[in-house]
């Protein structure tokens, strides 16, 4: 799917979460678009668990690294062309595998720290978990995100809409 955004709904227990989500699937909505989030004392069962790239800052914090790594790559690049170790001419290739090194060097280290960061998007959710409610996270096409809303204010007046999330990691 292209142009997805992301959903957010508070949801008050796992019953009304299964609900929720048949209805996503039945709106055509894949399974692997669907993330819920508890606390921890909260059996999920079958329902779609958020997973480490929902619950963390893995992807941004990988995104980062990539800039930062591939800019200070280049950079190292542009010096090793400025001042060549003796009787070695790299020409261009300094520069690109500079960038490359620097790029995949600061994906790593960043994934290192992201992965053990929580999703900083969902901070706000926290104080509303930790009562007890589930969060649900849905990507759905930009251009459907009125009809689901409306569908879950029809269907689920229980539920808190929470906004949307305009753009979706290529990779989650």
């Amino acid at each position: 799917m292209k142009g997805l955004k992301r959903l957010y709904f508070l949801l008050p227990d796992v019953d009304t979460v299964r609900r929720v989500v048949d209805e996503f699937l039945l709106a055509h909505i894949p399974y692997e678009h669907i993330h819920v989030l508890a606390s921890s004392g909260i059996p999920l069962e079958e329902l779609p668990e958020a997973g480490i790239t929902q619950r963390t800052d893995l992807v941004p914090a990988i995104e980062r690294g990539l800039a930062v790594g591939g800019t200070v790559g280049a950079l190292a690049g542009l010096a090793a062309l400025a001042f060549p170790p003796v009787g070695m001419i790299a020409a261009g290739g300094a520069i690109l595998f500079g960038a490359l090194g620097g790029a995949g060097f600061g994906a790593w280290v960043s994934a290192m720290i992201g992965v053990g960061m929580p999703n900083s998007h969902l901070l706000r959710f926290q104080e509303a978990t930790d009562r007890g409610m589930l969060l649900m996270m849905v990507d759905v096409p930009a251009d459907r995100v009125d009809e689901f809303e409306d569908m879950i204010r029809l269907h689920h007046p229980e539920a808190d809409i929470e906004g949307t999330e305009p753009t979706i990691p290529a990779f989650p």
